[in-house]
């Protein structure tokens, strides 16, 4: 439910452990587990108040019309992003020429988590890598400009440039990841985003082979 998604405390931990749990021994993604991280990754952004309101929001939409997909009556097909794109190819579900038939598609519902997650990905490498007094604004946009930027209108580019301006200092963040010291925080983004990579790198990599990267 939305309502948990914002009001539950984020918590680093959390994150690492499911997004641990989304690969099944032969590389699928399991999706019930990618949208449980990304439930964790939108409290992480609705902790720090409304500046990423503009992805959060509509990362729970996108949250919420998965979820529909896995406890639905065609579930089982829904159960590893690659059973999904297969399902939904199978069946002519996915609206590969323009947004028609099926706007809110499982295949096109996801590449628009799997594009935040990059950007989410580029900008807590870059807070894990750099020096306290770094700035987070520019670290967010740089992260932005290569990722999410190329798919948003100018007008979000241009109110997310804005928004990312008022972001707090790097010690803020590390603070609401709950996880204790600057050190600790540290070490635990190493092991939290190498996991996110591989998702995102094995996600990437299946869209691509069905050339659905540019789904409408």
């Amino acid at each position: 439910m939305a309502n948990s998604v914002e009001e539950q405390k984020f918590s680093l931990k959390e994150v690492l452990d499911t997004f641990s749990l989304c690969l099944s021994e032969n590389k699928e993604v399991y999706i019930e587990h990618y949208v449980e991280g990304w439930r964790g990754l939108v409290r992480f952004m609705n902790s720090l108040g409304s500046v990423f309101s503009f992805i959060s929001k509509d990362a729970v939409n996108k949250i919420e019309i998965l979820a529909k997909f896995f406890n639905g009556e065609n579930g089982t097909h829904y159960s590893t992003i690659q059973s999904m794109v297969k399902y939904e190819l199978d069946n002519g579900l996915v609206d590969l020429a323009k947004r028609d038939k099926y706007p809110e598609s499982g295949c096109r519902t996801l590449l628009r988590l799997h594009r935040a997650l990059r950007w989410l990905e580029l900008f807590l490498e870059r807070l894990r890598t750099s020096s306290e007094d770094c700035k987070t604004s520019v670290m967010c946009s740089e992260a932005y400009n290569e990722s999410l930027a190329q798919h948003h209108a100018w007008i979000i580019r241009k109110a997310a440039g804005m928004a990312f301006c008022v972001l707090p200092g790097r010690p803020t963040f590390f603070e609401v990841m709950n996880v204790g010291t600057s050190e600790q925080v540290v070490s635990m983004l190493g092991d939290a985003l190498p996991l996110i990579s591989e998702v995102y790198d094995i996600t990437e990599k299946l869209y691509a082979q069905h050339e659905l990267l540019q789904l409408p």
